[in-house]
């Protein structure tokens, strides 16, 4: 008997219609044998409602308090899920991320995963239930209070359980039929991928990919946990992101290798509007400014991505430092680099949230050259301007205004020849 741990997001719960036909997908993976534990997200876009809502009430919600909000509405669609299955004849329980044993530090709405303790889901199975949790959610010992996982949660919930119950694979739902080359909202003749590493994936959703969240990626592919990515309104194959060992060894037969021969040259392309540029004008060019600016950014819990510094002007001794973070993150970023502007000796701070990233992301790049070239040349025939650049083995990114990323997106998809010459099915789901 396999153990399958399911995920299904908003979009394949979003009404009373879409849980019985989920309800019907997951009995029927029970009758074919296994064993079923789901994680399930809150209906449709509920939680941004929810969100939206504390926003009317308060500009500043109490974190604890927002956390007790925004965890209803997954324990709605358990429930309701719950109650579906068993109105087919199969019994089902559904758990809080508590009661499902997942324990997490302190921190509200980011909190990470510090133990998984599933024994009632254990149990649930051993008498021959369906197992129902929770997504998004867990619990801290200290405090006793309930918290939340932040964007994303609900994936690493499942591949948490998955780890956790020792799964046999994670299949993870949503609206679209696995993971493409480009996001199929923005490009509709983005091709589906049938395998990716794990490698590639954690570079697609660290730079805007929305089909998976990073944190869930990471999990999975620290504790050997194999992903299939499908869609909850059909029955076809989606993307398995398996992990890629770091040496294969040289007498395994090709045939039965768990990885491709050679990898494709690019997997995909990702774009991120989140993202704000902060540049630090009239820095000294001397040993130990950099370290203190970014010890100043460190202090506020910011997460840095790309940096740039120039090259001094010779008449002054001074240079300009620019990098990339979140924009929630932007004001309190220039407000604690503004109060230490006279330690550092720095002129002036600029700020500019108008940018958007764009990444090309591929194993093949570690042995193929030219796509450097290729990328840079795209952008300037179709008249993209580059204003920051940051590569990895495995993926080069870039920054340009955020009205262009999106043609910048499509231009590069085009160059690279990876458009289908199908559109792509989106399934349901707003993108919000």
């Amino acid at each position: 008997m396999s153990l399958i741990v399911q995920k299904y997001g908003g979009s394949s719960v979003a009404d009373a219609e879409s849980i019985k036909r989920v309800a019907k997908r997951i009995v029927e993976t029970r009758k074919a044998g296994n064993e079923v534990v789901v994680a399930v997200s809150a209906m449709g876009d509920s939680t941004d409602e929810l969100l939206d809502l504390a926003h009317q009430v308060t500009p500043i919600p109490a974190p604890r308090e927002l956390d007790m909000l925004l965890t209803a509405g997954e324990r709605i669609s358990m429930a309701l899920l719950a109650m579906s299955i068993r109105s087919m004849g199969h019994d089902a329980r559904s758990f809080t991320g508590s009661q499902a044993g997942m324990i997490t530090d302190a921190r509200h709405g980011q909190a990470r995963i510090v133990d998984v303790t599933p024994g009632r889901v254990r149990d649930a199975l051993d008498e021959g239930a369906i197992a129902i949790v929770a997504g998004f959610q867990g619990f801290n010992r200290g405090t006793g209070d309930i918290t939340t996982l932040g964007r994303g949660g609900s994936d690493t919930t499942a591949v948490a359980l998955a780890a956790a119950l020792g799964a046999d694979v994670c299949e993870i739902y949503t609206d679209v039929d696995g993971i493409y080359t480009a996001d199929p909202r923005l490009v509709p003749r983005a091709r589906k991928i049938d395998r990716i590493s794990s490698e590639e994936m954690l570079e697609l959703a660290a730079n805007g990919a929305k089909v998976l969240y990073i944190r869930a990626v990471e999990y999975a592919r620290r504790h050997g946990v194999t992903l299939h990515v499908r869609s909850s309104f059909n029955n076809n194959e989606g993307t398995i992101v398996y992990n890629a060992p770091e040496q294969p060894a040289p007498d395994t037969a090709r045939e039965n290798s768990e990885t491709p021969v050679e990898e494709p040259l690019i997997a995909g392309v990702a774009t991120d509007l989140s993202e704000a540029k902060i540049t630090v004008v009239g820095v000294p060019d001397i040993p130990g400014k950099a370290a203190q600016i970014f010890n100043i950014v460190a202090k506020t819990g910011a997460n840095i991505d790309m940096i740039v510094q120039n090259v001094s002007a010779a008449s002054t001794g001074l240079t300009d430092i620019s990098f990339t973070l979140p924009k929630s993150d932007g004001q309190t970023v220039l407000t604690a680099l503004t109060a230490e502007q006279g330690d550092v000796g720095f002129k002036a701070l600029q700020y500019d949230d108008q940018i958007g990233k764009l990444a090309l992301v591929g194993a093949g790049m570690r042995t193929n050259a030219g796509v450097s070239a290729k990328l840079f040349t795209a952008l300037y025939e179709a008249g993209i301007n580059i204003e920051m650049i940051s590569t990895s083995e495995i993926r080069i990114s870039v920054v340009t205004r955020a009205d262009t990323v999106n043609d910048a997106l499509r231009v590069v998809h085009a160059a690279f020849g990876l458009d289908s010459d199908d559109e792509a099915i989106v399934h349901g789901g707003t993108g919000r």
